[in-house]
Formats: C-alpha cells, sequence, structure tokens
C-alpha cells in the first residue's frame, strides 16, 4: 500500500478515533437514517471509482492530446509544483464550490454536503456521486500526474486531506487555541491561510441570521485564502448554533446521491433570485 495512502487512512481514523472520544461518531444531533447512507455509499464512490477514474481518464486524454509532454514536468522545482497544484487544484475547487451554492443546477449536486444537521468527518466527501466526477480540480490534477508530477500530488492530497478533515470534525482543533493569548498573531495567519473548524463550520450554518453562519462564502478546502483574496471569508472565531439547510423543503435519499436520475428539488426553491441569499 502506497505511503500517502496509510497517511490518508490515518489522518481519517485519527480523527474517527476523537470524534469516538470527544462527541459521537455513529450518533450525531438530529441524524437521519439517510444520512449514514448518503455518507458511506457517497465515500466510498468517490475513494474507490470516481477519484481514480478521473484521474487515469484524464492522464489517457492528456497522453492522446500531447503524448509528447509525458512527464515534461518531472523536474520541475518542488515548490512550482506544489503551486500548480494549488492553482489548478485548490483554486480550482474554491471556483466550483463557489459556483455550486449560485447555481441552481449545481447546488442540486451539492446539496447532500449540506443536508446533515451536524458536522463531523463523515462530511468530508458526501456529495451527489456525480459532483465530484464533474469537478475541474480532479481532471487538472491528472493532467499534472501526466506531466511528471505524480510524486507531488501524493504528497499534496495527504496534506489537503489533513486540513478539510480537521474543518469538518465537530472536534474543533481551533477552538483552544484561541484562548492562548500569546498565539493570537499565529493564529490571525492561520486562519486566513488554511480552512479552520471556525471558518468552515461557518459555511455549513443552517441560519442566515446566525451571526456565526455564513454559507454565501468560506468556500476554500485547503487554503482559505482564497475566500480572503475574492471577499468571501467572514472571520469569528465562533461557530453556528445549528448545521444544514434552511428555506429548502426535504430531500429525498434518491436526490441527495443522484440527482437529476431521482428527480429534482422542487422549482419553488430555487437556489437563485431572491432565494440566494437565504438558501445554504
Amino acid at each position: 500500500m502506497p505511503t500517502s495512502t496509510i497517511a490518508i487512512l490515518a489522518i481519517y481514523f485519527g480523527f474517527v478515533v476523537l470524534e469516538l472520544w470527544r462527541s459521537d461518531f455513529f450518533s450525531k444531533a438530529e441524524q437521519s437514517r439517510d444520512d449514514g447512507i448518503v455518507e458511506v455509499v457517497s465515500t466510498v464512490v468517490l475513494l474507490g471509482l470516481t477519484q481514480p477514474t478521473v484521474l487515469f481518464a484524464s492522464a489517457g486524454l492528456a497522453s492522446l492530446v500531447a503524448p509528447q509532454y509525458a512527464g515534461a514536468l518531472a523536474d520541475l522545482n518542488i515548490f512550482a509544483a506544489i503551486a500548480l497544484f494549488l492553482v489548478l487544484d485548490d483554486m480550482m475547487q474554491y471556483w466550483w464550490h463557489r459556483a455550486s451554492h449560485s447555481t441552481k443546477w449545481l447546488y442540486n449536486l451539492h446539496r447532500a454536503h449540506h443536508n446533515a444537521k451536524y458536522m463531523s468527518v463523515r462530511l468530508v466527501y458526501r456529495n451527489n456521486l456525480f459532483y465530484y466526477m464533474m469537478m475541474p480540480g480532479i481532471w487538472l490534477s491528472g493532467v499534472l500526474i501526466y506531466l511528471g508530477l505524480g510524486w507531488v500530488y501524493a504528497g499534496y492530497i495527504v496534506v489537503k486531506l489533513l486540513v478539510i478533515t480537521g474543518a469538518h470534525s465537530d472536534v474543533a482543533w481551533d477552538k483552544p487555541l484561541y484562548d492562548i493569548k500569546w498565539l493570537s498573531p499565529v493564529m490571525w495567519v492561520v486562519e486566513r491561510t488554511i480552512s479552520t473548524p471556525a471558518t468552515h463550520h461557518a459555511h455549513h450554518g443552517r441560519h442566515y441570521d446566525d451571526a456565526a453562519t455564513h454559507y454565501k462564502g468560506n468556500y476554500g478546502n485547503l487554503l482559505f485564502f482564497w475566500d480572503v483574496l475574492f471577499g468571501t471569508a467572514k472571520i469569528t472565531r465562533s461557530y453556528p448554533q445549528s448545521y444544514g439547510v434552511e428555506n429548502l423543503p426535504a430531500t429525498s435519499l434518491g436526490e441527495q446521491l443522484a440527482w437529476p436520475l431521482f428527480g429534482r428539488i422542487p422549482e419553488t426553491q430555487e437556489a437563485s433570485g431572491e432565494a440566494v441569499g437565504k438558501t445554504a
């Protein structure tokens, strides 16, 4: 088993153990029967099928279009290589995520991620099965791997998973650090650089009038810096009172996993027009 895979499993299950110890990994507040099914199916399909298929497919297409460039960037400076992944994967995911909160059909693919009324590492890969299949960042990562940067991706994806898993967990690692006065300047930099529980929990907040909620912003995955740069950041160092979506009717298991194959979210509540400001 590759070292990066072992590291990813260790990170994920490390947070699982934390949630078992500090909260309750298997039984969250307001959890429904469908929640566990959506989370297991979407996570298994993404990691076991979608992500590897997209990476191989994009690399295969690149080899057909530009066979002469196979491995062309293998000797690229590591910092330049990391920068390429941050821009072509992480920044592109920021824009994909942002578009998913302003475009109705994309939000229908993304709503499953927000439908949970709790925070947990269980949510990291909770999305419609088509959401990641279409994500530009994964396709572009496959191209970078084809160009010879697979060795960088192996480390990059571990760091990214560490950050986003920690940001989704209901064990907020940043909370005790805010109370240490001499760490305040450090945390000022940290919370503007990477996603933290406080900034990402705000994105999952349920109620628009909750001061700690900001579901029309804080879209960053690895880097929260994109929110700072593009004007969608809100930093409060506090956490929403509740999580989930408001002003939308209930959705079914089928809609969460495989919309549009299993129907549409009713037209009366669209993620556009007046509803944009008040739907998660």
